[in-house]
């Protein structure tokens, strides 16, 4: 079980944040300080911080800088009231990962936390990945179907390799124009539907009613399915 240490001080976030990490099979503990939230990084183990960076005491900036010194390489997302752009700049710099806004939509929270988790560990780390009749090879960043090599623009690989690697899973339309094209604000636009069409016809699926590789959850995201 992965563990995450939640730092923040209102019980009104920290609770049913915390009833939301432990559903999606997380261990969570709780530091209501910044002080707390640095001695129990020091004196633990730990796979991710959530960290608000108004914390009393210490703020949260200044526990992600000392967790940095001390040499803890863990992924760190930042929570915060503030608005101001500086601030977001300012907790990157400080060596956080990702930032969200307060008050933010907890499925977004959850999105950036596998996000996060995905980055550090696990399928994302495999040099390649074979689903049915798709081979993926990252190093060489080629795709073959059916060992002939598919010719994808960059884009267009980069979605197929995140579906891929949540294969099963449906991926929030958000997370994946956060992970593919580093912007949530595309979602107003038809640029993911448009690659999403391009990949398809490109992997065979187009005009297929059965057994297509990528499905649509209509209001959700996609999913590519595992065989």
């Amino acid at each position: 079980m992965r563990t995450v240490l939640l730092a923040e001080d209102d019980d009104a976030i920290a609770a049913p944040l915390s009833r939301a990490l432990e559903r999606e099979g997380y261990d969570v503990q709780v530091a209501s300080t910044g002080d707390d939230a640095l001695r129990q990084m020091l004196g633990g183990t730990w796979d991710l911080l959530l960290l608000d960076l108004g914390l009393p005491g210490m703020d949260g900036l200044e526990v992600c800088r000392q967790i940095r010194t001390h040499g803890i390489d863990i992924p760190v997302l930042m929570l915060t009231a503030r608005t101001d752009e500086v601030d977001f700049v300012v907790g990157l710099d400080a060596g956080a990962d990702d930032y969200v806004g307060k008050p933010f939509r907890l499925a977004e929270l959850l999105a950036r936390v596998r996000a996060l988790m995905r980055r550090r560990g696990g399928s994302a780390d495999e040099p390649s990945i074979e689903i049915g009749d798709i081979y993926l090879d990252k190093p060489a960043r080629r795709v073959t179907r059916n060992g002939k090599e598919l010719t994808l623009a960059n884009k267009e690989y980069e979605l197929l390799k995140l579906l891929m690697e949540r294969a099963g899973e449906v991926v929030p339309r958000d997370e994946i124009q956060r992970e593919v094209w580093g912007d949530v604000d595309l979602r107003g636009s038809k640029t993911l539907d448009m690659h999403m069409s391009w990949l398809r016809r490109k992997i065979g699926d187009e005009g297929r009613e059965l057994g297509r590789r990528i499905s649509t959850v209509r209001g959700v995201g996609f999913r590519f399915n595992a065989e």
